[in-house]
């Protein structure tokens, strides 16, 4: 009788290994699909759909809503992606590359026989602490300074514009028009989604 229970309970053990084994794998190949479109210099993705539509982006909440993922865990990845696209509107790729190192991270320390909930644990812990070095880090920014506002939208938006252009529309004319409100007002015409839209602008396009 002891011997049954035993083998049952390696049975079970492997069991819960394999299982973690293919979640890990499984979310971490989500964050491979996503990782080489992160930053400026991130590269765009082609998505084919079923009915033969193609997609162009390096937008890592658009890449990962096309995905048509089955797994559970891989799953889990997008609405993690979408959650933080709903919350703050950015940082969806980042967020998937993050948890895709974390889990890297964690896999290397199951391998080493180290308990899942010690892992877990852990993960609270750094947490707690990733919260403290980042609130240590922070530069206080004065709402009434415009010019550090101004930068901080160029270095966020970097990623979301034409390569050829490098600063979002309207960006470069809000730095000398005190007038500026309400965002990016005037399209730029040596932006490629203006020129697409068929948008002229009355700004000087450098003598072209």
């Amino acid at each position: 009788m002891s011997a049954s229970v035993s083998n049952e309970s390696k049975e079970q053990k492997t069991r819960g290994r394999t299982v973690r084994q293919s979640n890990i794998t499984a979310a971490r190949a989500i964050a491979d699909a996503v990782r080489t479109s992160l930053g400026p210099k991130g590269m765009d993705k082609m998505i084919v759909s079923a009915s033969g539509d193609v997609i162009i982006t390096n937008d890592g909440a658009t890449i990962v809503k096309r995905m048509q993922v089955q797994h559970a865990a891989a799953q889990m990845m997008v609405d993690l992606s979408n959650s933080q696209d709903v919350e703050a509107g950015d940082g969806t790729t980042s967020v998937v590359v993050i948890a895709g190192a974390l889990l890297a991270a964690a896999e290397g320390l199951l391998n080493k026989g180290i308990h899942p909930q010690v892992v877990a644990n852990a993960f609270s812990l750094a947490v707690n602490k990733a919260e403290s070095i980042l609130t240590d880090m922070a530069i206080p920014i004065d709402l009434d300074d415009r010019e550090s506002l101004l930068k901080n939208a160029v270095t966020s938006l970097n990623s979301k514009v034409s390569r050829a252009s490098r600063i979002p529309c309207g960006v470069d004319r809000a730095y000398d028009d005190s007038a500026f409100v309400g965002g990016f007002s005037e399209l730029s015409p040596t932006c490629s989604n203006c020129r697409r839209r068929g948008v002229e602008s009355d700004r000087p396009s450098n003598g072209n």
